[in-house]
């Protein structure tokens, strides 16, 4: 059985869990991180030496860095529609999967999340929370284009190119920020929304992170 470590409302833990609910794997999730530590253990450590979650344990592999779990697992275990074997065809995922962390994190989970979410009121750089709601508006741009041309990124159904980006979304839709009407990427975000392994893994509460920049 496959075994997840890390906490149900860590963005990063949540795309592999929203993966893992796709595929319809046997899997145990276990509490790691934030409020349950954990992380500072030798035994963690030799799972992951960054001693961040998550990391998927599959009988003896440990496998770290939540895109590199998402591939492994759709390598593994996704066949053609997740893994296709043309490299050109796969490419659209691995497109996709690094835009979202050269280009999507820095702006919404680090400018945004952290930088207004997370931070408490007093400590807030409010020019760099409004420049980093401006870049999201932005980024999103290319998604509006990309998915006007099809219903998810790499084409006609979900696939490995919609998790990284696709997983940040409830997150975005349900900050209390200015967002600009982006019609094709809202009817991408509602897709998304109807999918019961999404509705598990990625519609989870996030109030306990408000104001909080450590456990």
């Amino acid at each position: 059985m496959l075994k997840v470590w890390g906490r149900r409302n860590s963005l990063n833990v949540q795309k592999v869990m929203w993966l893992v609910g796709e595929l319809g794997l046997e899997h145990a999730r276990v509490e790691a991180g934030g409020p349950f530590g954990g992380l500072a253990t030798d035994a963690y450590g030799a799972l992951n030496p960054n001693r961040l979650v998550p990391v998927l344990e599959d009988g003896d592999l440990a496998v770290w860095e939540s895109h590199a779990i998402l591939r492994y697992l759709a390598a593994r275990h996704g066949g053609e529609r997740w893994w296709p074997a043309d490299a050109g065809a796969r490419s659209w995922s691995d497109r996709w999967m690094d835009w979202c962390l050269a280009h999507w994190q820095p702006a919404f989970s680090t400018g945004v999340f952290w930088g207004y979410y997370r931070t408490p009121e007093p400590q807030r750089d409010g020019p760099a929370v409004r420049r980093a709601i401006a870049q999201c508006g932005e980024l999103l741009l290319i998604l509006e284009q990309a998915l006007g041309a099809r219903p998810y990124l790499a084409g006609e159904a979900l696939s490995l190119a919609d998790i990284p980006v696709g997983a940040s979304l409830f997150r975005y839709f349900t900050l209390d920020i200015e967002r600009r009407r982006l019609p094709a990427v809202e009817a991408w975000y509602a897709r998304l929304c109807a999918r019961p392994a999404y509705r598990e893994h990625v519609m989870v509460a996030y109030d306990d992170l408000k104001g909080r920049l450590a456990f």
